[in-house]
């Protein structure tokens, strides 16, 4: 039935009440009106043919046919009936109304039902709304978990990419959802807990959706931090909620994310075996592997720190499966680059391979950030297409920080930061085993004043020990070249954060990795990211004697010194090109890897791409044909303040590279 119709429909109801209202209205005309003292005279001519008496309301019957009606008054007048009956006026009586029992009850509790209804109506709103929600205050024991149904879950294993082998390890129980006789004929069963290990922006939380998405079944979702408040016993009452939600809805998923929140270790937190965390563990440790059975449910968490679960949350028969989400290769982060890029309008120059060659150690929120940035960076230039310049640009942004152009710097600092960066970049391009220097750049970004960018040829996930010395040289290239150029006494700060990485290179050399000859394959320091667990830290760490320390620290200093003096000759075997690098920057601001190569050969670099010699503005172009690069971040130079920047750490360290990544200005 269509709208008009019931429009229609509506305006003939209320014609038809209101024309029945008309008529009862119009069928009975009002009597006349009249004092007491008329009726009374009437009563005694005898023009009143029969009376009826209702309380004070009299009404009745003229002898010429005529109604009327009067009102008698509250003083008594026992003369009345006389004069009624002497006159031959008929008299009827009415009987007063009775209510009946019912009325009469309601209206005897009318006030009591009114509390009641009060009382219950605020009882329900502090519980969260006559919906059962879970807003109220009284609703603290109930879980948060949000349910999603089978209906509301549009992802799939189509939109995750770059985790393959992810994928095919839970691809079983999307089979088992489906068919759980599958299994069950052959005696087996399917794992009850699956937990997703992995560094953040991976695609943890997307993968286990896809699950619920492929199996068609309801998905519970809930963070570890819900579990916990001030109330003793709230987290124990939400899990335990939770997981009678869940069988309702079995079979299920249950999708618990930052797991860690509160499932750490028992016994290493404050507050002993009381703790609420604690209790809030122990049952979920039970509801996941307890008396009663939670056939059909399956529950998967996710967190970055396995390292801090508790072990009875980790052995078979709760979490039975570990499932490595780790960042993805260069073919994975080609997947993922084609799952973003659908959703934006491309040029034809893109070329998704060349990104995700130059973007090793990104993971899948890092990829579509990029392709973001990429879609502003376009929408700011009023193009109706996302190209390759834009994320080129984008990608620049990201793992270098933006540009800052309207930074006021001096000639002076502009030409010390030009050789600081060329410095960095000679000794990368001489060093052997180094990553190839893809770009440097005098233009302010972040909080760096100078970047110089270095391209590993791929995915890299170990260093060796000539890897390693090399890249301690060129972090002190940049210092080297200004004191080749200032001299020993015009050095500035912005070296501070190349000696720092460059000094933790050395010691990790000596004390973790066993890549000294001096003090041979012994680790030498604990790691300390277990401190809270009891680890190292509290009691449990290697001590070191007194002259174990110092042949450590001389060790240390043997490898800096050799790396410094061997950075040294190598910038001054190539003067001249550290002259001509730092005239290239100070002319473009950014260079790339042509002109580097054209520089290191003994030529003129080649202006950049729509370079106007008039162009004043300078800026790096855009190289399609080589891989992109790496940061390699220069600590910031000194500021006009005489403060420097060097605390910040410059452009984001990427996972790929185990020792974190960038060199310093």
């Amino acid at each position: 039935m269509n709208d008009m119709a019931k429009n229609l429909i509506l305006w003939l109801v209320i014609a038809a009440v209101l024309l029945t209202v008309f008529n009862n209205f119009s069928t009975e005309s009002s009597p006349q009106s009249m004092n007491y003292s008329q009726f009374v005279q009437q009563v005694q001519n005898q023009q009143v043919r029969s009376v009826t008496i209702d309380g004070y309301t009299i009404s009745g019957e003229r002898t010429d046919g005529s109604s009327f009606q009067t009102i008698r008054p509250a003083a008594e007048d026992p003369k009345l009936m006389d004069d009624l009956l002497s006159n031959n006026v008929t008299v009827v009586g009415k009987a007063p109304e009775q209510q009946s029992i019912w009325t009469r009850l309601l209206i005897a509790s009318f006030p009591i039902l009114l509390i009641l209804a009060i009382f219950m109506f605020f009882m329900r709103q502090m519980q969260g709304g006559a919906g059962g929600g879970k807003g109220g205050p009284m609703s603290f024991g109930k879980s948060k978990a949000k349910l999603l149904s089978q209906d509301q879950i549009k992802t799939t294993f189509a939109d995750v990419a770059g985790c393959d082998e992810a994928k095919e390890e839970v691809e079983e129980l999307v089979d088992f959802l489906r068919d759980p006789t599958k299994f069950q004929r052959l005696g087996g069963t399917i794992p009850r807990g699956v937990l997703m290990v992995g560094p953040p922006g991976t695609g943890k939380t997307l993968l286990a959706k896809s699950i619920a998405g492929e199996a068609k079944v309801p998905f519970f979702s809930i963070s570890g931090s819900d579990f916990v408040e001030m109330f003793v016993g709230v987290g124990a009452s939400r899990v335990r909620d939770m997981f009678e939600q869940a069988k309702k809805q079995a079979p299920c998923i249950i999708f618990i994310d930052e797991i860690d929140a509160v499932g750490r270790s028992r016994g290493a937190g404050m507050g002993g075996g009381n703790d609420e965390r604690e209790q809030t563990l122990n049952q979920l440790l039970v509801e996941m592997d307890g008396f009663e059975a939670n056939e059909g449910i399956i529950v998967i968490a996710a967190t970055n720190r396995p390292d801090v679960l508790d072990p009875a949350l980790l052995r078979p028969g709760r979490f039975d499966r570990q499932v490595t989400v780790g960042l993805p290769d260069i073919r994975g982060r080609e997947h993922i680059l084609g799952v973003h890029l659908r959703k934006v309008p491309l040029a034809d120059d893109v070329k998704p391979v060349l990104i995700a060659r130059g973007t090793p150690g990104f993971s899948g929120a890092d990829l579509a950030n990029l392709v973001n940035e990429a879609a502003l960076f376009a929408a700011r230039r009023n193009k109706r297409l996302v190209g390759m310049e834009e994320l080129e640009l984008a990608k620049d942004k990201i793992m270098m920080g933006a540009e800052r152009r309207s930074m006021v710097m001096t000639d002076k600092e502009k030409l010390n930061t030009a050789y600081h960066e060329a410095g960095h970049a000679i000794i990368g391009l001489v060093m052997p085993e180094h990553d190839p220097v893809y770009k440097v750049t005098i233009i302010p970004r972040g909080r760096a004043l100078g970047v110089t960018m270095f391209l590993p040829e791929q995915d890299r996930y170990s260093l060796s020990k000539q890897q390693i010395i090399s890249q301690i040289c060129s972090l002190f290239g940049g210092r080297i070249a200004e004191e080749m150029t200032l001299g020993p006494s015009g050095v500035t700060t912005g070296a501070s954060n190349d000696i720092k990485r460059a000094t933790e290179l050395a010691h990790n050399m000596v004390a973790k990795w066993g890549l000294s000859d001096e003090m041979g394959p012994i680790m030498y320091d604990e790691d300390e990211s277990h401190q809270f667990l009891g680890g190292p830290g509290q009691g449990g760490g290697k001590l070191k004697s007194g002259e174990t320390t110092t042949r450590l620290d001389k060790e240390v200093r043997r490898i800096i010194d050799d790396c410094y003096e061997q950075a040294r000759i190598i910038l001054e075997e190539n003067r001249d090109k550290l002259d001509a690098m730092a005239e290239a920057l100070m002319k473009y601001e950014t260079i790339d890897a042509h002109q580097l190569k054209d520089i290191m050969e003994g030529r003129d670099p080649r202006p950049p791409e729509g370079w106007d010699d008039g162009d004043a503005s300078g800026g790096g172009t855009r190289v399609d044909d080589e891989p992109q690069p790496r940061a390699q971040d220069d600590a910031p130079q000194s500021q006009d303040d005489g403060e420097s920047e060097e605390d910040d750490d410059g452009p984001r360290r990427r996972p790929s590279d185990p020792l974190g990544g960038s060199a310093g200005s």
